[in-house]
């Protein structure tokens, strides 16, 4: 290759790794984030429904029928409430819709409920992993773009 070829083909790598830069950062890397996210809010509730499972079997241990408890009303602002009778509940089942249960269809509920929710953070996980993957395959590429050699074992690590 001469020289005059040499000097032309370099700017077009650097164009090329520029371009695979700005789609990691850009693309791959907000996907990741978008994606962990939604995992961790998926988290969140199936924490919510367990800790309104625990909730609900706990008032069938104590089988009294009057609770007292603390509600808030919003920016930490809690207020003391007294329930006459709790053998029947509002469970929130998604969209801002609540329906009205006894204690032992919310117990159903929250099993099928929270097992959906578990099938769904797998589903995020995997999704998560292939975008790790795609991200470590052009990495990879622009290493051999600009010629370096791979990176010792010891040096490779997760990409988040």
């Amino acid at each position: 290759m001469s020289a005059i070829d040499d000097a032309t083909a370099r700017p077009n790598v650097d164009q090329k790794v520029l371009q695979y830069e700005t789609f990691i950062n850009e693309v791959l890397k907000r996907d990741l984030q978008k994606v962990v996210e939604q995992r961790d809010q998926v988290y969140e509730k199936i924490s919510q429904y367990l800790q309104l499972k625990n909730t609900i079997q706990s008032l069938q241990e104590a089988g009294s029928q009057q609770l007292k408890t603390d509600v808030d009303l919003g920016c930490n602002f809690y207020v003391q409430a007294e329930v006459e009778d709790s053998s029947r509940m509002f469970v929130a089942v998604g969209y801002g819709f609540f329906v009205e249960m006894t204690h032992d269809e919310a117990l159903r509920f929250i099993e099928k409920k929270t097992s959906q929710l578990k099938a769904f953070t797998e589903q995020l996980t995997k999704d998560s992993a292939k975008i790790k993957a795609h991200i470590r395959m052009v990495l990879e590429g622009l290493r051999e773009l600009q010629g370096l050699g791979d990176l010792p074992e010891s040096r490779r690590g997760d990409v988040f």
